[in-house]
């Protein structure tokens, strides 16, 4: 057939006599113009800037802006796209109703399709580039474009066309969208300027795009790249290369900063509170605030939302056309059709809409519409107005039930609605139990902690097994709560895959009985789709009514925080602040009133005379700093806790205020700080008279600004050094003066990195001692007038405390003229005051120099020379006690294993890189695309083979059940219709019954299949989760010592907590989604192909993308996810800390900086946020395009190729589930990606090694009471912690008789510990032996020898629970044996008092008791195990000498028959022992009585005497 524009079969298609713009092919060739027009403008255009753009690597977005109109004109364009699109559609259908081809019918409209994509290209390229000029050319195609649409449309009202006609509407509509784009055209050359006019205007890409740092481009980008995520394709695609860090995702773009839109909230607050100010009875609503803060996106999501829903229901109605029209083609195939008239080749809209094809093109577009909005809302905001959308989803979805299956529709639909509410009672039984959970794991983590924090202990005295059984027994609680869990969350995922069966089963089941008509294929296929819409809602409305309930209760809380009081300003300290707050406008009207009315001149009097009276220093009143008249202060609480205070703190002086514990000297400070309610009274902060000379070198000072360090030491999450200076600017020298005064530069050099170690929650634990001297030294630092020290000596030793007033506080304070207030309880700095406030029970009780009070009041002059006394009788005692090397020998215990392992790591990292490169972080692409099959693997088979098989068995096989029942419908409704003429009416019903029969057996299979799968995969997890846990605890009670020493007690926490939950409640959840939606992809594509074969061909390209889309994908996830997680800890951090230092922080005035550093913190987990929430959009897109393909493939190749029309609706059905799951199966890969983690981290401490607790001797073999004598023999012993380290003992050679008393000695390091733990096979005795009583301790198992010997430890250990169960966790002994075993360490007296004596309980760590009576407490325990042996690792180094000497006496009688071995950190303990060890660099060198020993002038021991006395 020869090919013509107008056709061949009509001889008037040229013909022109009734005037050119009659003829119809003639105006369609007129309308090629415009479009051939714009191509050959725009196309050099293109070209030339394209080639120069290559050649450039890539234009940056700091020149981007948006002309006026741009969303406009691309909603426009997209339109008239669409237009296009159609109008090719009714051409090619037009023209295979014609003898011969008519060109003219679709190649105009073809090429417009090109023409309108160019020109849109070529916008961006012109807008991108802010070049407008170039914008002339398609100004002139639309004005040409409206123009030659125009004279057609003329034309057909001329031949009188109906509206009816489908190419009427079309033409008609173009000429709408040809004149808008016109205007828009118009209207950017108005703006612009950039034509016409004399001065064009001149325009900016926005700040943000100027500002190189900003890489979320979202609102910037034109509206395709908005819709698809275009510009994440950089960063998803380079995330493959390199990790993405907080670089690579940069700043966030002003509009959405958190300050911006704080202001934006606070603004729309107070409107509230001001509308609500005439009535005292309502409260301001957040509500409305939020809305009229954050309205405007909120609606726009919520119709994109109901635009996608209302898109939704395209599917089953082109569904129902499809197989219609399907049917319609099969059956008239033998009737001829009509070929029309080519002068009357018009088609109306519903012919055009009766094509397949039409509507296979039309499901495609209203997917990736449906699709496009849903993102664009969700992107928006995330879930809102859903309860609505349920709603109008359920109405809309029923009433075309109702359209096609009648009444029987109604039946299904109330099946749904009725098992509703059951979902909604199993989702609060969910978060019934899973309170329940974690209540039950909180107490398990506080079990696990203890046995880690005393593991030393526990091993030593072989209790392991009693502490790890009490784990056993709250996991075993927390599991039986687990198993409610996830019962319920099984039987939520049966009743949302079993309730769309039901529904099903009902509805055909109904009809199948009451109609006459068998069942067609477009109605069962179009309402087994419109019953999968309609189930979504209800899965959700359970969730989203829980959400809501939260949401309102949070409101709630909001509310009432934001409407509570707040503390005044800083105005009340002269400052000239900038707003003051209302509540402090109400206090000051209070203020006055009641100085008038309470206040008789007579106090006036006495309070002025008293400065007059003093004559030894002359005090103006101008020379006070701070005056506090009458004051009465509260803690909220409206009662007093101060009263009646008149105090004056003199300018540049000390004053100190002392009192006993308890009658409000912190208080005092505090409410001067502004810190408290003040009920009435006044603090008066005076200006500095600034013509005083001295204070010239002040005037640099902030005049309010109060440096103040609380009683309890406060630290940030930062280096020591940023602690200190505290945002102040770096001064050297001053900063070496103060961590001198204080004595910090010890400790920092203890520290790792030095001063620029973190320390505080996340960094380094520092004693109270040090915390305090950082915090102290923070003051001082600071230049402020004003310094309050809130008992800064009350952790420190003596030594540090003189040395601190010396240097810190009479030297550099003094020096510098600053005014000091110092709250203490050691008297004996009194004599150094300038001016002593004494305090009782919340009043002052005296003010005045030392010799004022010793004047006047002789009584507590007395008094307090009394207590002097008794401190300087402590004292002497604490000479000995030096508390601070203590803390710095912590601090390096503490270093130590830090040190020991990074010397450990450099020799194992090249055994570790060959073992097990997953661990390795490097960049190498396969490891970062790798998805950890191996741990997937380990996962599932921790959880029993049988039940992993049933899993894989129950899954597969009701996958095939669902689509068995699916593939009956298609085979009975296609029946039915074959059958319908040929049969009898008995026929008919036998028929009927059996489809029905089979119909319902198969959906009652899977709906109990679907029961049996979602318990078989919780009940898997939780079996993995019992076994995994179980395994773990055994593990690390059982490993060596030095792997404790070594591995951060954190991390193995971490196992525990985090690690475990996710094991617990995520793994399962997250298996069965991605189980569920792979089986349900899968199966819907097995019944495609099945069905239509090609469909196959086509399905390779689609699988090549969906796999590079998902591999890219899950990468990007997973950084931005570890972003996401590792951003927000910061963040809480912070919060947590600044509300902890709240006092602090503002008596400091820093709020302002706090609040930045919390805004910023804020907005760089916001960014990380965003972009995940932007990557999950960016692969729904892709994943949602991708299925709209598959849709339209299915049905082009079903339409082309099917058998018969079951087949075609049933292919169509799954093609459109495909859509739904085929991101589920993305997302939930990298989530399981993500937290297979967990099951990583876990599996890697099951591999480490254990002790061997196996001996060649049996338990039976060893004699009840061995060691009976308590001989010892060491035998050539060497000793080292690991086989890999060096030795730390060396040959030593020592013989102990029974019921010896040894002392061990030597400097630090020489390997005296390490033979204490030798006793007790704690470390690698690898040559030599220890034989007690004639047995070698290596031929023993381990538990029994350590069960026989006892030791006291260094640090006292107590664990939570009676005092019985911390004497005797075993439980075996009396209780007249442990009550002897108290009154040997001297604590029965104490024990007796406490309400239930030995059932008395002891908090955690021993917190109750003092560090003495916990060393005691270990001294008893000691006793009570009755062993031969004991021996004291430095027992007495953190105990006072009261203690310290109960301990010796105790030692000498009650365990005068046993030998004791004791390690000494102070030599003089050991000089009565009756023979001492004396150890150097792991070699024994010394070994004889102390008098011996003491007779070498040159022996290391008599050095060590020496030195230590």
């Amino acid at each position: 057939m020869r090919l013509a524009f107008c056709g061949n079969d009509n001889a008037s298609a040229y013909n022109i006599s009734a005037g050119v713009l009659r003829n119809v092919c003639f105006v369609d060739a007129l309308n090629l113009v415009p479009h051939v027009f714009l191509l050959f403008i725009t196309f050099p255009i293109l070209f030339i800037g394209w080639g120069s753009q290559s050649s450039k690597v890539q234009i940056h977005h700091n020149t981007w802006l948006h002309f006026p109109g741009h969303n406009l004109r691309w909603i426009l364009t997209f339109t008239l796209l669409f237009m296009h699109v159609c109008e090719i559609a009714e051409g090619i259908v037009s023209d295979t109703q014609m003898k011969s081809r008519h060109l003219h019918l679709f190649l105009p409209a073809i090429m417009g399709f090109v023409a309108a994509t160019v020109s849109i290209v070529y916008y961006h390229n012109i807008e991108t580039s802010n070049f407008p000029k170039l914008l002339l050319a398609l100004f002139l195609y639309w004005i040409m474009a409206f123009v030659t649409k125009t004279i057609k449309l003329v034309r057909y009202c001329q031949d009188g066309v109906p509206f009816s006609q489908l190419r009427f509407c079309i033409t008609g509509i173009m000429v709408i969208l040809y004149g808008l784009l016109m205007a828009v055209e118009i209207n950017v050359i108005r703006v612009r300027k950039y034509v016409f006019f004399m001065n064009p205007q001149k325009v900016k890409p926005p700040e943000d795009l100027q500002d190189l740092g900003v890489r979320f481009l979202q609102p910037f980008v034109n509206l395709l790249s908005k819709a698809t995520y275009w510009w994440m394709n950089t960063l998803i695609i380079s995330a493959h290369k390199k990790p993405v860090d907080l670089k690579a995702i940069g700043k966030l773009p002003i509009a959405m900063r958190a300050l911006t839109n704080y202001v934006c909230l606070k603004e729309a607050y107070e409107e509230q509170k001001k509308k609500v100010e005439d009535h005292p009875n309502r409260s301001p609503s957040i509500w409305l605030a939020m809305y009229s803060a954050f309205g405007r996106p909120i609606l726009l999501s919520s119709t994109f939302r109901y635009l996608a829903d209302l898109l939704g229901f395209a599917g089953p109605l082109c569904i129902s056309g499809i197989v219609q029209g399907f049917q319609n083609t099969t059956n008239n195939t033998n009737t001829t059709e009509k070929v029309k008239d080519p002068s009357n080749s018009y088609l109306s809209s519903e012919e055009f809409l009766r094509n397949v094809y039409v509507l296979a093109v039309l499901l495609f577009l209203a997917l990736i519409l449906q699709r496009t909005f849903l993102q664009a809302s969700y992107y928006v905001t995330t879930e809102t107005g859903i309860n609505l959308r349920g709603a109008l989803l359920i109405i809309m979805g029923v009433i075309l039930l109702y359209n096609l299956l009648g009444v029987s529709a109604l039946v299904g639909a109330a099946v749904i609605v009725l098992l509703a509410p059951i979902q909604y009672f199993i989702a609060t039984k969910l978060a019934e139990a899973q309170k329940s959970t974690l209540d039950y794991s909180t107490e398990r983590l506080k079990k696990t902690n203890e046995i880690l924090k005393g593991i030393k202990l526990l091993k030593l005295y072989a209790w392991e097994h009693i502490f790890c059984t009490s784990v056993e027994e709250t996991r075993m609680k927390e599991l039986t709560s687990l198993k409610t869990f996830a019962l319920h969350t099984s039987l939520s995922i049966f009743m949302n895959a079993a309730i769309p069966i039901a529904a099903v089963l009902a509805t055909f089941v109904t009809y199948a009985y009451t109609n006459d008509k068998p069942l067609q294929p477009a109605q069962a296929f179009a309402s087994l789709s419109l019953f999968h819409i309609l189930v979504t809602p209800l899965f959700l409305l359970s969730t989203v009514v829980r959400f809501a309930v939260k949401a309102i209760v949070s409101v709630q809380k909001l509310n009432e925080f934001l409407l509570s009081d707040e503390i005044g300003d800083d105005s009340w300290r002269g400052g000239d602040s900038s707003v003051p707050y209302e509540s402090c406008k109400k206090h000051t009207g209070l203020h006055t009133k009641a100085i008038n009315r309470r206040q008789p001149l007579r106090y006036q009097l006495e309070s002025y005379e008293q400065p007059k009276r003093k004559h030894t220093r002359p005090l103006e009143i101008d020379d006070v700093a701070i005056k506090v008249t009458n004051g009465y202060f509260s803690w909220g609480s409206g009662l007093a806790t101060l009263s009646n205070i008149n105090i004056r703190i003199p300018t540049g002086q000390m004053t100190m205020i002392v009192g006993q514990v308890g009658c409000g000297k912190s208080s005092l400070l505090l409410a001067i700080l502004g810190e408290m309610q003040t009920l009435e009274g006044k603090v008066h902060w005076s200006n500095v008279n600034e013509m005083e000379p001295s204070f010239e070198a002040s005037k640099s000072r902030n005049r309010y600004s109060v440096a103040y360090a609380a009683q309890k030491p406060w630290l940030l999450n930062a280096t020591v050094e940023e602690n200190i200076i505290f945002g102040s600017p770096f001064n050297k020298q001053r900063y070496k003066a103060v961590t001198d005064a204080c004595s910090l530069q010890p400790d920092i050099d203890l520290l790792p990195f030095g001063d620029q170690t973190e320390i505080g929650e996340r960094g380094i634990n520092l004693s109270g001692g040090q915390r305090q001297r950082i915090c102290v030294a923070r003051a001082l630092y600071q230049n402020t007038n004003i310094v309050f020290l809130d008992d800064p000596f009350s952790a420190l030793d003596i030594h540090l405390s003189d040395h601190l007033m010396q240097e810190g506080i009479l030297k550099f304070l003094q020096e510098d003229k600053r005014t000091l207030v110092l709250v203490t309880h050691k008297l004996q700095y009194l004599p150094h005051a300038d001016w002593i406030i004494a305090m009782k029970d919340g009043m002052v009780l005296r003010e005045g120099t030392l010799k004022d009070i010793q004047n006047k009041d002789v009584e507590l002059y007395e008094h307090w020379k009394t207590l002097m006394n008794r401190q300087d009788q402590e004292l002497e005692k604490d000479m000995e006690a030096d508390q601070t090397t203590l803390e710095r020998k912590t601090l390096r215990r503490a270093m130590y294993p830090r040190e020991s392992k990074s010397q450990l790591e450099d020799e194992d990292e090249e055994e570790e890189e060959e073992e097990d490169e997953d661990d390795n972080m490097s960049t190498v692409l396969r490891l970062r695309t790798k998805m950890p099959w191996k741990t997937c693997w380990r996962y599932l088979t921790s959880g029993g083979f049988f039940l992993l098989f049933l899993m894989i068995f129950s899954k597969l096989l009701k996958h095939s059940v669902i689509v068995a029942i699916d593939y009956w419908l298609a085979t009975w409704t296609s029946m039915d219709n074959a059958n319908e003429a040929r049969n009898t009416d008995e026929d008919k019903s036998t028929e009927k019954a059996y489809h029905v029969a089979v119909f319902s057996i198969l959906s009652g299979a899977g709906i109990i299949l679907c029961l049996i799968t979602s318990l078989t995969v919780e009940w898997m997890g939780l079996t993995a989760a019992k076994n995994l846990h179980h395994n773990l605890l055994n593990k690390i009670i059982l490993g060596p010592i030095r792997f404790f020493d070594m591995t951060p007690l954190g991390l193995i926490l971490n196992r525990f907590s985090a690690d475990t939950n996710i094991i617990d409640q995520h793994i399962p959840p997250t298996l069965e989604s991605l189980t569920r939606s792979t089986l349900l992809c899968l199966s819907a594509i097995g019944m495609i192909s099945y069905a239509t074969p090609w469909f196959l061909v086509a399905l390779v390209p689609l699988g090549i993308a969906f796999y590079f889309i998902q591999k890219y994908f899950r990468v990007a996830s997973k950084d931005l996810q570890e972003l996401d997680d590792s951003t927000q800890l910061p963040l809480l951090c912070h919060f947590s800390e600044t509300a902890e230092g709240l006092t602090t922080i503002r008596a400091f005035g820093h709020e302002a900086r706090f609040k930045q550093r919390m805004l910023e913190l804020t907005d760089t987990n916001n960014i990380a946020y965003l972009f995940l929430s932007a990557a999950n959009r960016w692969l729904e897109v892709r994943t949602d395009y991708l299925g709209a393909c598959i849709v339209l493939t299915a049905a082009v190749t079903s339409i082309t190729e099917g058998p018969h029309s079951g087949f075609v609706g049933l292919g169509l059905l799954y093609a459109l589930t495909i859509t739904n799951y085929l991101n589920w199966v993305v997302r939930n890969l990298a989530d399981l990606e993500v937290q297979m983690g967990a099951v990583k981290k876990v599996h890697s401490f099951l591999n480490m090694e254990s002790e061997n607790y196996e001996g060649y001797l049996d338990p039976s073999q060893v004699p009840k009471d061995w060691p009976q004598e308590g001989e010892i023999k060491i035998e050539n012993l060497c000793v080292r912690y690991e086989n890999n380290l060096k030795p730390v003992l060396k040959h030593v050679k020592a013989y102990i008789k029974p019921g010896q008393k040894v002392g061990i000695c030597g400097r630090t390091g020489s390997g005296k510990s390490s033979l204490s733990l030798a006793f007790f096979r704690m470390v690698d005795i690898f040559d030599g032996r220890i034989v007690i009583d004639g047995i070698d301790i290596s031929k023993l198992p381990l538990h029994t020898l350590r069960s026989r010997l006892s030791i006291i430890l260094q640090d006292p250990i107590l664990f939570s629970g009676s005092i019985r169960f911390n004497l005797d966790p075993e439980c075996k002994c009396t209780d007249d044996r442990l009550w002897e075993a108290l009154e040997i360490a001297q604590l029965k007296n104490m024990v007796k008092s406490l309400p239930g004596g030995l059932d008395a309980m002891v908090t955690e760590g021993g917190e109750n008791f003092s560090v003495g009576q916990r060393q005691l407490f270990c001294l008893a325990r000691a006793f009570v195990r009755k062993s031969s042996i004991l021996i004291m690792d430095e027992a007495t180094a953190s105990i006072d000498m009261a203690t310290e000497n109960i301990l010796q006496k105790v030692v000498m009688t009650a365990f005068a028959d046993r030998t004791v071995v004791t390690i000494a950190h102070r030599v003089s303990h050991i000089l009565d022992a009756n023979i001492i060890l004396v150890l150097s660099g792991g070699f024994l060198v010394e070994c004889d009585t102390a008098s011996n020993l003491l007779l070498k002038e040159d022996g290391l021991f008599t050095t060590l005497v020496k030195t230590h006395k």
